[in-house]
């Protein structure tokens, strides 16, 4: 072999050796890159998301980060000033109404984009497209409750109105300018997360959030589904007995002996009512996943100058929501021709919602009407074409829903529409047995409607008559309007467009075969109930029904009782108010309950019976101050006691009916132990062949209770905080617990006016003092900036928890060089200097 030959191959091989490494390497590293660049599972990608440049760290906001700042918009039509408080609480000056609209929508995306998109995509039955597979049936179900549908027909309603579609065009347009001057880095922390990014905001996405409300606030407040259980167990005079529609105990919105107008709408039931609706033993399995909780619902009272220390009225108002961080509000002050509005706004939505301005002030509350009801359809086949419907077969209009889920799969769902609307639930979704339970729902939020108008209109209402003029058209959810005047007015109004029913409907699924079940016609919005200026000089509502039994409709729904009670209690013995008793009345831990029914516990309880722990519970409820104060132990035992009675109660009754008939109303139950304690048939446990009285169940009752404390104190948890572990967590729940705050030391309970639960509970206190200059004090569980990186994003809890206020500054444009003034952002189009 020669030398040249031998040459080749030495340098082959050295060429080899050397390049061998360094392919391995290239190879690892490009498969580094390619892994760095991808989402594993629930794990972003992991280059972009710790990137110096573009990642998180990117998101982290310094101690003396600098909010002023001049910004060009070429849309604008002139100069708007934004100033921005210690708290980060802006107050927008703009000269028209276009310009201010702009700017909220702007500052809602800058310091919650991740709350809206999420929401709104939720809303539209999108969340697969963010979580995944996991997220499939809710949005399924979403798309069957017929979300996207009801803000469709809102969005039409909204564009018609000249007004109201440039204001939301313009909010729609302030959004989107933010959006755009997003870059990698400036994303929000949650979308480098998820791996996800903003998309172009839309007018109908605001409409999609109102509907979320909407669902929040009235999707759960019938119970057809679960009442046709109860029918199928218990006959009608039973069923009247467990479920009234009116307790003993209520002290309603509208005070007892205002008279009421005969009702100018009389619908009447069908002729087959009694066999086919009343007497029917049908029950059907099906159930919304998503169901909305049960307490969503809120305090608000308002009393007269003729009750105050300083004359002039004194409204008050805490909405009762599921926490979150970020907030479901965002606080502002909205300054533009003809209002000067300052409150809690929504991001997503236009508007001041709950607040108040020069001369009017504003609060709301839930009604909890039924609005939404199910109907049985009979389909010709399997393809959902047609359906039965007076006497012939009808066509549906079929509607094809594509799903797309992360990660590329497609999952279509087709939902067919009819008279009454959306099937919700057929052989094809819903169904557990996959049976042709076909169930169509109607419900009022796919009504056309433009609630948003309400809220424009309610920042420029000077007094009464303007106040019952803007919440006239507002529709879904149904909202106790609570409101005062610095002319000394104060009222109610319960306003929605609610079905006139005739007595019985809308309780248990209706024949859906022809329109005699079908609603007949609406309550005209004048003979809503509602007060002006009661003798007694105060009004209130806390989600109880509205009005007694003289009121002439019919009004099913979810009502609450207690708290009701208790606020008319403390308002009714209080007079010379002050801003101060309202603060106090606001964070009170009363509870009402507990006053009612702990004699009965204490009456009835045989204490021979108890070991040595029992006795010492009971020692504790009987020298408790029936406060649920954070440290109490007496709410405990009672909750504990209370809890273990209920079921013992009624748990033989129920089972029968597979856990899916509802329980009789706690305050019901509790009424039946009040009213006549020696006669309480329902005591009996029916699996048994002995026959209980009250004493024995009461006693069993506290005997189980004692297992449960037990493990509590074992665990250090027998004080109720403790036990209840107040949290307000991320929107993402448990998946980001690093950026929620948990065991916050806070009591009350969900019937008591401090209505707080484990997550849920008063979203924002404020109370108004419409004196000649406003006073006004607020506050909310959260933060301004929705970035956990910035120290605005979770500090006004602790002042909430403490029961504490922020004085809300009402900015004069003169008060710019007010030292209260800690930044100014200007929006101006320098095309028209």
């Amino acid at each position: 072999m020669n030398k040249s030959i031998l040459f080749f191959i030495f340098t082959q091989h050295i060429l080899y050796m050397r390049l061998v490494p360094f392919i391995i390497s290239a190879i690892l590293t490009t498969a580094f890159i390619y892994a760095l660049d991808r989402s594993w599972g629930t794990v972003p990608p992991l280059g972009r998301f710790l990137s110096p440049q573009q990642g998180f760290w990117q998101n982290a906001e310094p101690l003396n980060y600098d909010y002023s700042d001049e910004i060009n918009f070429p849309s604008l039509k002139g100069k708007v000033n934004i100033y921005f408080d210690e708290r980060l609480v802006p107050h927008v000056f703009a000269d028209n109404d276009e310009d201010l609209y702009f700017a909220q929508g702007y500052l809602h995306a800058r310091f919650r984009l991740f709350q809206m998109d999420l929401q709104t995509r939720a809303a539209e039955g999108r969340a697969s497209e963010i979580a995944g597979s996991a997220a499939i049936n809710y949005d399924k179900e979403q798309r069957r409750l017929g979300m996207r549908f009801a803000a469709e027909n809102a969005l039409g309603e909204m564009e018609k109105d000249d007004l109201s579609k440039a204001a939301f065009s313009a909010y729609t347009a302030g959004v989107n300018a933010y959006i755009e001057s997003l870059t990698e880095s400036t994303l929000p922390l949650e979308y480098k997360l998820l791996d996800f990014r903003p998309e172009p905001w839309t007018n109908l996405r605001t409409a999609l959030l109102l509907k979320m409300m909407a669902k929040m606030l009235s999707s759960g407040t019938e119970s057809d589904l679960e009442n046709t259980i109860a029918r199928s167990l218990f006959k009608p005079e039973q069923l009247a007995a467990l479920y009234p529609q009116v307790n003993d105990s209520l002290a309603p919105i509208v005070p007892k002996g205002t008279p009421f107008p005969a009702p100018t709408v009389q619908p009447v039931a069908p002729a087959s009512a009694d066999s086919l609706y009343f007497q029917s033993q049908t029950g059907f399995t099906q159930r919304e996943t998503d169901r909305p909780d049960a307490g969503n619902g809120s305090n608000n009272w308002v009393v007269a100058g003729s009750r105050t220390q300083s004359g002039s009225p004194i409204l008050a108002n805490d909405p009762h929501l599921e926490l979150s961080l970020p907030s479901i509000w965002y606080e502002m002050q909205l300054n533009g021709p003809g209002s000067n509005a300052y409150g809690v706004s929504l991001p997503g939505s236009p508007f001041i919602i709950i607040g108040l301005n020069d001369s009017i002030a504003w609060g709301v509350t839930n009604a909890g009407r039924d609005v939404k009801d199910y109907f049985q359809i009979k389909f010709k086949d399997d393809t959902r074409r047609e359906y039965w419907y007076n006497g012939q077969w009808t066509p549906t209009r079929l509607r094809v829903e594509e799903i797309k889920v992360k990660g590329g799969r497609v999952v279509y769902d087709t939902v067919a529409y009819t008279e009454f609307g959306p099937v919700q639930f057929d052989k094809t979704f819903g169904s557990p047995n996959g049976n042709d339970e076909n169930l169509a729902v109607r419900w009022i939020a796919h009504e056309p409607s433009n609630e948003g108008l309400t809220f424009y209109k309610l920042n420029r209402a000077a007094n009464y008559n303007e106040y019952v003029e803007a919440i006239s058209t507002f529709q879904c959810p149904g909202q106790n309007f609570v409101f005062a005047s610095k002319t000394g007015d104060i009222a109610i109004w319960q306003q929605g467009k609610f079905p006139a029913r005739w007595k019985g409907q809308g309780l248990y699924v209706m024949p859906g075969e022809d329109s005699s079940y079908n609603w007949q016609g609406f309550i005209p919005q004048p003979e809503n109930p509602h007060s002006l200026n009661p003798e007694r000089g105060f009004l209130e509502s806390a989600n109880q029904r509205a009005v007694d039994s003289t009121y002439p409709y019919f009004i099913p729904g979810a009502y609450i009782t207690p708290r009701g009670i208790a606020i008319e209690k403390f308002l009714s013995n209080m007079n010379q108010v002050t801003v101060a008793d309202m603060m106090q009345l606001q964070y009170n831990y009363f509870n009402v309950q507990a006053e009612m029914l702990r004699p009965i516990l204490l009456k009835y309880v045989d204490r021979s019976q108890l070991d040595d722990a029992a006795a010492e519970y009971l020692k504790e409820l009987e020298s408790w101050n029936l406060q649920a104060e954070p440290n109490s132990k007496g709410q405990t035992i009672f909750v504990a006691w209370w809890d273990s009675l209920y079921k013992n109660i009624w748990i033989d009754d129920l089972e029968k009916g597979n856990g899916l008939a509802p329980w009789p109303e706690r305050q019901h139950t509790l009424e039946l132990l009040l009213r006549d304690s020696t006669n309480m048939g329902w005591v009996d446990d029916v699996r048994t062949e002995e026959r209980e009285e009250l004493a024995q169940v009461i006693t069993k009752s506290m005997k189980q209770a004692t297992t449960g404390l037990n493990n509590l104190k074992g665990e250090g948890r027998l004080e109720w905080s403790k036990r209840m572990r107040p949290s307000v967590y991320h929107l993402l729940k448990q998946n980001l617990l690093p950026f929620a705050r948990t065991d916050l030391p806070v009591g009350g309970d969900g019937n008591i006016i401090n209505a707080m639960k484990h997550s849920h509970g008063p979203s924002w206190r404020m109370i108004a003092h419409m004196s000649a200059l406003t006073e006004a004090y607020g506050v909310y569980p959260g933060g301004q900036n929705g970035n956990p990186g910035s120290r605005f994003y979770d500090n006004f809890i602790d002042t909430w928890a403490r029961g504490e206020y922020f004085p809300l500054w009402i900015m004069k444009k003169s008060d710019a060089i007010d030292r209260k003034v800690k930044w100014t952002l200007t929006l101006s189009n320098k095309n028209n200097n």
